[in-house]
C-alpha cells in the first residue's frame, strides 16, 4: 500500500513537500515514482528514484523539484520549488513490486494566486 500526502494551495513560486509512505512491501528495493495528471491531461511520470538513489525528472520540473527516499521510514518524497500554475495537479506515488502495479491515492497541488 502506498499513502500520499502533502498537498495544498500554494501562490506561485512557493514551495510544497509531498510524501507517500509504504507498506507490505520491501521499500528499499522499490523504484519509486512520482506522476501529476491534470484535468484533461493524460497521467505523466515527474520524478523516479532508484534503489539505488539514481534520480531522474521530467524535463519541465527539472532543476525545481526533487525527489528524494528514507528507506529507514519507507518513504518517498517530492520537494517542489518554484511552482507554476502548470504544476496544478493530482500527484500520485507508484511502485511495481512483485508483478503488481501500486498507486498512492493522489493528492491534490494547486497552484494558484
Amino acid at each position: 500500500q502506498l499513502q500520499a500526502s502533502g498537498g495544498g494551495l500554494v501562490q506561485p513560486g512557493g514551495s510544497l513537500r509531498l510524501s507517500c509512505v509504504a507498506s507490505g512491501m520491501n521499500f528499499r528495493i522499490n523504484a519509486m515514482n512520482w506522476y501529476r495528471q491534470a484535468p484533461g491531461n493524460k497521467r505523466e511520470l515527474v520524478a523516479a528514484v532508484t534503489s539505488g538513489g539514481t534520480t531522474n525528472y521530467a524535463d519541465s520540473v527539472k532543476g525545481r523539484f526533487t525527489i528524494s527516499r528514507d528507506n529507514a521510514r519507507n518513504t518517498v518524497y517530492l520537494q517542489m520549488k518554484s511552482l507554476k500554475p502548470e504544476d496544478t495537479a493530482v500527484y500520485y506515488c507508484y511502485t511495481y513490486w512483485r508483478a503488481r502495479d501500486f498507486w498512492g491515492q493522489g493528492t491534490q497541488v494547486t497552484v494558484s494566486s
